[in-house]
């Protein structure tokens, strides 16, 4: 691990409470890597980021069965007058992700924005994320409320596995045929296994930091059994390369994937973008650009936070 680089990068609209991203970037021995876990996440959850950064920035990268992959937008819970300008940094996009469910007072707000996306960009699928922040009695009124509108998925609706068992127990009584997406309940779980096992879920929301890198990621995909669906967790385009390179050597890749969210940021860390045409992206290892490097360097008391984060890390994998 070399070129230790920790960053502060700006955020174009605010994004689960936040106005920049904090971030690492090093040099492993074949090429550049990210570690980011949210400042929130403790050292043990966290060490499994650690572990995809330093795998992907030394191991060999995976045979690929494509070589591009398609991207949803992400729409973060902002109000309806800022939807257009927001869904306008995803030209061409095919899908989006709604957040809802930021706070108890927004389910108004929520079914606004996703009526208007519905109406306004007609065509387009619709997925939405609240972050386990509902009951299961909250998820199914929403699911009731847009009975008018096809959602590709829920994500993560409840927070446990047994909740999301309940509520899809209660959407097929129901006869809605809204899909369960599992995201907390993989990347966060002691066994990432057991939502599948439980069949708590249809779909397997797949992020690689938190899952400890590309190989431990691509085997639990495909020990689920699960429709799956390969996501990053608000990274720069280093860290969006990592999950770009899971998506393209998996078997079958049936949705867009949440692989786009480095529009959300107002600057990135890579001298060319990553290439985005018609809502997909060509698998490529992006070039770091040394002056942004320096331009988003975080104040001193934040690196001794993420290099001492990095050390226990350290630690715990060694342990």
């Amino acid at each position: 691990m070399s070129d230790i680089r920790v960053l502060s990068l700006p955020l174009r609209t605010s994004f689960r409470g936040l106005s920049s991203r904090e971030l690492v970037l090093f040099k492993g021995s074949k090429r550049w890597a990210e570690f980011s876990p949210f400042v929130e996440y403790d050292d043990q959850e966290s060490a499994q980021w650690l572990k995809a950064a330093l795998s992907f920035a030394n191991d060999e990268l995976p045979d690929l069965k494509r070589a591009r992959v398609g991207l949803n937008a992400t729409l973060p819970a902002v109000k309806v007058g800022e939807v257009d300008q927001v869904l306008s940094r995803f030209p061409g996009f095919r899908t989006v992700k709604i957040k809802v469910a930021e706070n108890p007072e927004s389910f108004d707000e929520d079914l606004a924005r996703i009526r208007h996306v519905n109406e306004n960009y007609p065509g387009t699928k619709i997925r939405l994320d609240a972050n386990g922040a509902l009951s299961v009695t909250g998820a199914l009124e929403m699911i009731q409320h847009l009975g008018e509108i096809a959602l590709e998925y829920f994500e993560q609706p409840v927070r446990t596995i047994a909740e999301l068992k309940e509520l899809k127990s209660a959407i097929g009584k129901a006869g809605l045929g809204t899909k369960i997406a599992a995201d907390e309940s993989i990347r966060k779980a002691t066994d990432p296994l057991l939502v599948a096992r439980e069949q708590a879920a249809d779909i397997a929301i797949i992020k690689v930091q938190p899952l400890g890198g590309i190989a431990a990621a691509a085997e639990i995909a495909k020990r689920s059994g699960l429709e799956v669906v390969v996501s990053s967790a608000l990274e720069s385009s280093i860290g969006i390369a990592q999950g770009i390179y899971l998506a393209a050597s998996l078997e079958t890749m049936d949705f867009d994937c949440g692989l786009w969210t480095q529009n959300l940021l107002a600057d990135d860390v890579v001298i060319e973008p990553l290439e985005v045409i018609d809502a997909s992206v060509t698998v490529a290892m992006p070039q770091i650009d040394e002056a942004k490097l320096d331009l988003y360097r975080a104040p001193k008391d934040r690196e001794e936070f993420w290099l001492a984060r990095i050390e226990r890390c350290l630690r715990l994998l060694q342990a």
